[in-house]
């Protein structure tokens, strides 16, 4: 971070103006290593800090389960740390928000045939929403994270770009991050690597969190088995139905379309018909009529993304984009690089032709764009309403025999 006041603009390292001391801001306190030592620093720059961790759901079985996220043990930790630095720290009891603005858009989006991102959903629904507005009944200046994830101040306000880590990159994960949002939050790890922020808790004595793992599962799924999750709050998901080749043939039944994403090959339950059998990937599901439908694996290299509820934080209204397309990199998985593509506007949206194909790509996941270039600056996203490959299929004369696939 910055020192902490610049005598000189009257701001301090936050780009606020006043002294740290004169500037509440409300830390964003998970019980992980990276909120703790947000909180640390600003504690030690002056700031007058409060933390307050965020009661999402019942943590049951994931009370002790190394690697879950806000679980029960989190909660205490988070108050340990608030403890020893000096701040106050509040548990906000969002169980009931959490379960309708996350877990239940999470079941309806498995149900659907799609793959959903839980953890945009959070941070754009519970977090930059909920949170943000108790902060500011808090009387805070800011809403501060724990996110490797970087915001600046340009030419037409702030600007969110990609952290000095690369490898903790979490900007896939706040593409709904809205301009408004973006004035109010800030990230002081952004120009830290995770190496940094551990060394920063040992120095500051939190040891409690300096070497406590990263959180790794849905918070809400501590089992790992997400297909439990959404049977029990979507049971009709769990309809059995018929496992289809891209040809139309029909290779066999399926248990519910829950079980299955796009892009997985094995455990499809199908057999293979010879050794010279191609292997077979899941390309797409149709809930509707409780198909799972599989084929090569080229009929996965999707090309043209057409996306929903597009967030925008260009400069340029996204409407006033050229006919032939703004070049952009996208990123289509949070554990992929960017890529290059097209952004053209679309009525209700925006479609991404993405110049080299992306396998694996299905409906639900988020396609995040970047500026051109070095790819630094986050322009906004949008959720994938439909993945378009250039396969076809051969004629029926070059089929030959019926494709099998790795259990």
């Amino acid at each position: 971070m910055r020192e902490p006041f610049d005598t000189r603009t009257g701001l301090n390292s936050l780009d606020l103006p006043g002294r740290p001391e004169e500037t509440r801001v409300v830390v964003a306190m998970s019980g992980g290593v990276d909120s703790s030592v947000t909180a640390a620093l600003l504690k030690e720059q002056g700031y007058d800090v409060v933390g307050i961790t965020m009661q999402l759901y019942d943590h049951g079985v994931a009370v002790q389960k190394k690697g879950a996220c806000c679980a029960g043990q989190d909660i205490h930790d988070a108050r340990r740390v608030a403890e020893q630095i000096g701040i106050p720290h509040y548990v906000l009891d969002y169980e009931d928000r959490f379960r309708k603005a996350v877990m239940d858009d999470f079941a309806d989006s498995y149900a659907a045939g799609e793959t959903p991102i839980p953890c945009v959903r959070c941070n754009e629904r519970v977090k930059f929403r909920d949170l943000l507005e108790t902060a500011r009944d808090l009387g805070a200046a800011a809403l501060a994270t724990g996110h490797y994830i970087a915001s600046r101040q340009g030419a037409n306000g702030r600007e969110m770009h990609r952290p000095r880590d690369l490898d903790r990159d979490q900007s896939y994960f706040l593409f709904t991050t809205t301009r408004e949002q973006l004035e109010f939050l800030r990230f002081p790890l952004g120009d830290l690597t995770k190496p940094e922020a551990r060394a920063l808790a040992t120095r500051m004595g939190l040891d409690v969190v300096a070497e406590k793992p990263d959180s790794q599962d849905i918070c809400f799924v501590p089992t790992g088995r997400y297909t439990t999750i959404v049977q029990k709050l979507r049971p009709a998901s769990a309809e059995p139905g018929e496992i289809v080749h891209l040809d139309g043939r029909v290779l066999g039944r399926h248990d519910g379309i829950i079980n299955f994403t796009v892009g997985q090959r094995r455990g499809l339950g199908i057999g293979a018909s010879g050794p010279d059998s191609e292997p077979l990937f899941v390309v797409k599901l149709e809930p509707a009529a409780r198909r799972v439908v599989v084929g090569p694996k080229d009929a996965l290299e999707t090309h043209r993304l057409t996306l929903r509820d597009v967030n925008w934080i260009g400069d340029a209204p996204l409407e006033s984009l050229p006919e032939e397309g703004m070049p952009i990199l996208a990123k289509v998985r949070s554990t992929r690089p960017p890529v290059k593509a097209l952004l053209k506007a679309d009525e209700g949206g925006a479609v991404v032709e993405l110049l080299v194909g992306e396998g694996g790509v299905a409906p639900g996941q988020a396609c995040v764009f970047y500026e051109a270039g070095r790819g630094d600056r986050i322009l906004g996203g949008g959720w994938i309403a439909r993945a378009e490959s250039r396969w076809r299929p051969a004629p029926p004369s070059d089929r030959g025999l019926r494709a099998g696939s790795e259990r």
